[in-house]
């Protein structure tokens, strides 16, 4: 009897051991990647029990290479959740200052295709995806209309340009709801939202609710689940799977990884560019990012090889190519995409440095010949002559009453160092026109006043508005000076103490948080801000900031 408990209670151990090993063997990896609020995250983690799932936060704070060093560290995901503001294209970021870390989806895309980093999404069941635009299934590309424009002047039909545009944005993934499904290949659920996703507090109070009905026996099952789909319905959640091999569309994951793989060489890569262009123009326009990034990337040392010689002299040497490319690029509208088109020319050797600048003069001629110019105008023609080189060389006089007769004209002649554009510029800033104000401030934004007693008038100008728009558009690009002037400080504090708008109140704020205050001047300005201050906005935060910031000195 004694030698059957013996083995009885052996054979006991033995199931319990194997139980607890199966139970540890079961248990999933939640990883975070958490650049924005942590409030998803910690819904999830409140709601999924430490038995069966365990948590890893892969942002490292204040360590830019975060996500390689997950790599190294070689942690494999089941679930994965990001939490951020997403820009419908490259990135995903956070609206708090003091927040330095950010995801570029170049970088998602590395990670999926590279072999440096194979485990880290290999085991992924759902992906959880908590930004505005994550899945919206719309082209979110600018090209759309330069493609079909140039397809018209091919000689196809309007209807037919805009067909071929469509298949064009269906293979090449042009849509956010494409590229996260080329990104996260043969994942069996990828949650996001096709239009505005909610603030991170209304998410993590709606997957409580989800979680209270549901348990947590849904995630990391690989099945989509209606009932999060019904919470979420308000918010446009929706669901897709991850791209396999038997998509019709996934040649166009192969010419993501072309790009992103990093045991492709430069040479490998330049090649692959240059059979993409002599495709249809409007295919490479559509990959004008990742063959921009790509160009920056093969840095002086590596040009110098002789692999990445031969590919780079391969591309120079196409006129064919080259002559396709330049019509469609002096074609190219707005102005800005143009530009970045005339600036890839000269990278694959197509144009001189010289060249360039013809390209670009033509097209800053062009642009001061438009009835119609915009803040976009204004800050490109600021960032082209960053340098001062084409200063004077549009300093024709303006007819009065013509179409050049405007502010935003005005600008772009400032922007292109026009003494006279300048001067109507600045007076616009405190126009009570709040489109005027704001292109003052887009041109400021390149050409910040430098002299002081200039920005003491300015200043002044800006606090005799009335209080509108137009004066917390002109605050705002006040405060973009950083301002540390006594007198420009007293001003805005007195201000303070006598708007009847929480706006301006709140830009004044704004503007104080930035500058440097004297430490003699806090008790003062506190008393000022609690004496005066207007009732605000729900989550207008910034005179509470403010506040913090002087009591705590």
């Amino acid at each position: 009897m004694r030698s059957s408990s013996k083995l009885l209670l052996a054979a006991f151990a033995a199931a319990l051991s194997l139980s607890t090993a199966c139970a540890a063997a079961e248990k999933q990896t939640v990883c975070t990647i958490t650049v924005n609020s942590a409030d998803e995250k910690e819904a999830f983690r409140r709601h999924l029990p430490d038995a069966k799932y365990e948590f890893v936060e892969l942002v490292e704070r204040g360590r830019p290479d975060w996500l390689a060093s997950a790599c190294r560290a070689d942690v494999a995901c089941d679930v994965l959740v990001i939490s951020g503001h997403y820009d419908g294209g490259n990135e995903f970021f956070s609206d708090r200052l003091e927040a330095r870390e950010f995801l570029p989806v170049a970088e998602l895309e590395r990670v999926s295709c590279s072999g440096s980093c194979p485990g880290l999404f290999s085991r992924l069941k759902e992906v959880y995806l908590f930004g505005c635009n994550t899945l919206n299934p719309r082209p979110q590309s600018e090209a759309s209309a330069e493609v079909v424009r140039s397809l018209v002047r091919e000689g196809h039909s309007l209807t037919e340009a805009k067909r071929q545009l469509q298949s064009l944005n269906a293979v090449h993934g042009e849509s956010s709801r494409e590229r996260m499904r080329q990104i996260f290949n043969d994942v069996a659920v990828i949650y996001g939202f096709s239009s505005l996703a909610p603030l991170g507090p209304i998410a993590a109070n709606t997957l409580d609710r989800y979680f209270r009905a549901a348990g947590a026996g849904e995630i990391g099952r690989g099945h989509a689940s209606g009932r999060l789909l019904g919470y979420f319905a308000p918010y446009a959640l929706s669901a897709t799977r991850g791209m396999t091999e038997k998509d019709p569309h996934i040649e166009a994951r192969r010419d993501m990884c072309r790009f992103a793989d990093d045991r492709l060489s430069d040479a490998t890569k330049l090649g692959f560019v240059h059979g993409l262009m002599r495709r249809h123009v409007g295919e490479a326009r559509l990959y004008l990012d990742r063959i921009q990034r790509l160009t920056r990337s093969v840095e002086e040392p590596a040009r110098k090889t002789l692999a990445v010689t031969r590919a780079l002299d391969a591309i120079a040497r196409d006129t064919a190519t080259r002559d396709r490319f330049l019509i469609y690029a002096r074609a190219a509208d707005p102005p800005a995409v143009r530009t970045r088109l005339l600036n890839l020319a000269r990278d694959l050797g197509w144009l001189s440095e010289d060249d360039r600048w013809e390209e670009l003069a033509l097209m800053l001629a062009e642009l001061l010949g438009r009835t119609a110019v915009g803040v976009a105008e204004v800050g490109l023609a600021c960032s082209l002559n960053e340098e001062g080189d084409l200063d004077g060389a549009f300093n024709r006089r303006v007819a009065p009453g013509s179409a050049a007769d405007d502010v935003p004209h005005a600008a772009v002649r400032a922007c292109l160092g026009s003494a006279e554009g300048r001067e109507r510029t600045l007076k616009a800033l405190v126009s009570p026109r709040e489109a005027e104000v704001q292109i003052a401030q887009a041109y400021l934004r390149h050409r910040p006043i430098t002299d002081a007693a200039e920005l003491r008038r300015v200043a002044a100008a800006i606090a005799a508005m009335d209080a509108s728009e137009a004066q917390v558009r002109a605050l705002e690009a006040l405060g973009r000076h950083y301002v540390s002037d006594d007198e420009i400080l007293e001003m805005l504090a007195a201000l303070f103490s006598t708007t009847p708008s929480a706006s301006v109140q709140a830009a004044i704020a704004g503007i104080l948080l930035r500058a440097d205050l004297p430490t003699s001047s806090s008790p003062t300005l506190v008393q000022n801000l609690h004496a005066n201050r207007l009732p605000a906005a729900v989550g207008d935060n910034t005179i509470d900031a403010l506040l913090r910031r002087l009591e705590a000195h």
